[in-house]
């Protein structure tokens, strides 16, 4: 395993990746408030749209997915490479085996149920002869925590690759100087081409991935969106690249518009597409279905510049409203399902459209994720997995 080592001093806190994170947990909120009241049945409490609006939630989930989530891994793999250097690899996967597999755990054993009670009593009044405990055991999966699972698995790699690499103390030695030697926030770096080239490689390694495993779900490990899976992990292998070549802080400020404009082209192309050859033809496999990717990734990928570039600049800042935001963030990500359903429970009579639903919700969830989730966090010894 890796040996622990005395790293390289280590910059100032990057702010702007806190509230980042703090933002993207919002969208995560968001587009699972989207999907209760859209036309897309992938929660655990839904009410389909009865009205033209919820086609406006379904482009919001939609677009969402493209980036949100990648951008999530990015920022998780650019804090691993440092953690191992200071900790080494067994107390960096021992602390990840709390902080990552026992809110995992807590989930599957504990809030998934809370959240699944109102599908489950359904069933049961459909069929009494069903057992609540059949649907307990053959219904688990890690719902919104397969983020956690996946970056476990990723976090397990990154340290059994390393450690084959880093065998050699002469090698160890190596990959010291080289962190150290991390490029000055003020070295040039060229970002729009090998973005670009980026885009265009993951178009086609995910366009391949898709025809080879079309199945939009899998129930075991519970993975809702396999078809992302090849973004997800090479941002995280980006955001571990970014690490050690201080990308984050080298991006230009000039890559905002530019990503933007990159985000935006992708976002016409994309429509153009869907107008052109039609939803339906999008088939695995098929030039259709590439051209759709493509336009997907050069969407997505501006975005994630736009985004990174965007936060250093206006909110590279904390104060104790942010750093309240930022603590309790990840605990706001295992939580918000509860909070959802039970929000979407006591909303249920109200008669207004899809939209409307997802504004009156939003505003009620957000704040209410944060104080259930700073709640939750001043149980005693509950700050040590959230």
């Amino acid at each position: 395993m890796i040996p622990a080592t005395t790293p390289p001093a280590t910059r100032a806190r990057l702010f702007f990746v806190d509230n980042l994170r703090v933002f993207l947990t919002v969208l995560v909120i968001l587009h699972h408030v989207a999907v209760t009241y859209g036309n897309i049945p992938l929660w655990f409490y839904t009410e389909p749209a009865q009205d033209p609006t919820g086609g406006l939630l379904d482009v919001f989930v939609i677009l969402n997915q493209t980036f949100f989530m990648g951008l999530f891994f990015l920022l998780a793999g650019y804090f691993v490479p440092g953690a191992v250097d200071r900790r080494g690899g067994r107390p960096f996967l021992r602390e990840r085996m709390v902080r990552l597999g026992v809110p995992l755990l807590l989930f599957v054993v504990l809030l998934r149920p809370l959240a699944m009670a109102p599908a489950h009593a359904q069933l049961l009044a459909a069929d009494p002869s069903l057992s609540y405990w059949m649907l307990y055991v053959f219904g688990i999966d890690p719902g919104p925590l397969w983020f956690v699972e996946v970056l476990l698995v990723m976090s397990l790699v990154y340290v059994a690759v390393r450690s084959l690499r880093e065998r050699r103390p002469a090698v160890v030695l190596g990959a010291l100087e080289r962190a150290a030697a991390r490029p000055a926030d003020s070295a040039p770096l060229r970002w729009l081409g090998p973005v670009v080239l980026f885009a265009v490689g993951l178009a086609l390694l995910t366009f391949a991935w898709r025809f080879a495993f079309p199945a939009p779900y899998w129930p075991v490990v519970g993975l809702p969106s396999p078809g992302y899976l090849p973004q997800y992990v090479a941002l995280f292998t980006v955001g571990v690249l970014a690490y050690r070549n201080n990308w984050l802080v080298r991006l230009p400020n000039s890559a905002g518009w530019g990503g933007l404009g990159l985000a935006a082209t992708g976002l016409v192309a994309m429509a153009a597409v869907l107008v052109i050859v039609g939803a339906d033809s999008l088939t695995p496999g098929s030039w259709q279905a590439l051209a759709q990717i493509l336009t997907e990734n050069l969407f997505a990928m501006g975005v994630v510049v736009a985004l990174l570039v965007s936060f250093r600049r206006l909110f590279d800042r904390s104060n104790r409203f942010l750093e309240f935001l930022s603590d309790n963030a990840f605990a706001v990500y295992v939580l918000h399902a509860v909070v959802l359903v039970a929000l979407g429970v006591a909303l249920s009579g109200w008669e207004a459209s899809a939209l409307a639903k997802f504004a009156g919700m939003g505003v009620l969830a957000v704040p209410l994720c944060w104080v259930a989730a700073a709640a939750v966090r001043a149980v005693p010894g509950a700050r040590r997995v959230l």
